[in-house]
């Protein structure tokens, strides 16, 4: 699972190209995944975390870049401020970057009027916007408090002359049959799949399909034939339940010609 985790970060693009929001964004090197040797994840980790593992092997296996210090607390006394994701070096250039890590699922809701808000996680409580908001209004300012200068003097680094990046990567859903709206500036080839309500998944049209519902470290994968395909009736008696908890869960559909598709089936 680990190598599949670590392909399958690998192979979802960033959200946008070069810059855009006033971000700059992180242009992962190229790899030989065929060459690639996954070290172990620890299984009871988060998916995000996971993703922060799958970004450091895959970065190490490379030539082009070196790991300085991940994860760097910054604290006011006892008091948190907050946590630098990865400090790196570009070895050609000799060049220090600040790199913060985003892995999310998004769907793209046509119905909110503002563009930029239109990107949630597919409960509702996960708003693009203000992740954004506080990547660039919090987490790239920590680099520059007095309470980490102390930490970049032992790593002999020059604040002024740091690069700040984001490898924001995302997967994104279309209304299902309505892949119509435009995402412009973000890259269209993070959509990955559709989302629907439930009330329209329980329709005759979904009813001659099979289903899989992944676990959350298997959203990141390409969907697969090695797995365990339900009937519609049995997949909606699961969806019953988590409708009932406000979770919407992906699901991987099966179609009549083998062919195999992401969907998120919401709440609300």
């Amino acid at each position: 699972m680990e190598k599949e985790l670590c392909q399958g970060f690998y192979q979802t693009p960033p959200l946008w190209i070069n810059e855009q929001f006033g971000v700059a964004q992180f242009r992962f090197p190229e790899i030989n995944l065929n060459s690639f040797r996954a070290k172990e994840i620890p299984e009871r980790l988060r998916l995000g975390h996971k993703m922060e593992h799958a970004f450091e092997q895959l970065l190490q296996f490379s030539e082009d870049w070196s790991l300085l210090a991940k994860n760097i607390v910054v604290k006011k006394g006892k008091i948190s401020l907050g946590e630098l994701d990865f400090l790196l070096t570009h070895e050609t250039s000799n060049t220090h970057y600040h790199v913060e890590l985003t892995y999310k699922f998004y769907i793209i809701n046509p119905e909110i009027t503002e563009p930029m808000h239109r990107l949630m996680g597919p409960n509702k409580r996960d708003m693009f916007y203000t992740k954004l908001d506080k990547l660039k209004e919090k987490q790239f300012p920590l680099l520059y408090s007095a309470e980490l200068e102390e930490n970049l003097n032992t790593l002999q680094i020059d604040t002024s002359q740091v690069i700040q990046q984001a490898c924001f990567k995302a997967q994104l859903f279309m209304p299902y049959k309505n892949h119509g709206t435009s995402i412009r500036p973000l890259n269209k080839n993070c959509i990955h799949g559709s989302w629907i309500r439930f009330d329209d998944f329980n329709s005759t049209e979904f009813k001659r399909f099979e289903y899989y519902t992944p676990y959350k470290q298997e959203w990141v994968l390409t969907p697969s034939l090695k797995r365990n395909y339900h009937s519609h009736y049995n997949t909606l008696l699961d969806l019953n339940l988590r409708m009932l908890k406000e979770n919407a869960p992906m699901l991987w559909v099966k179609k009549d010609n083998a062919t195999l598709e992401k969907l998120f089936v919401v709440w609300w």
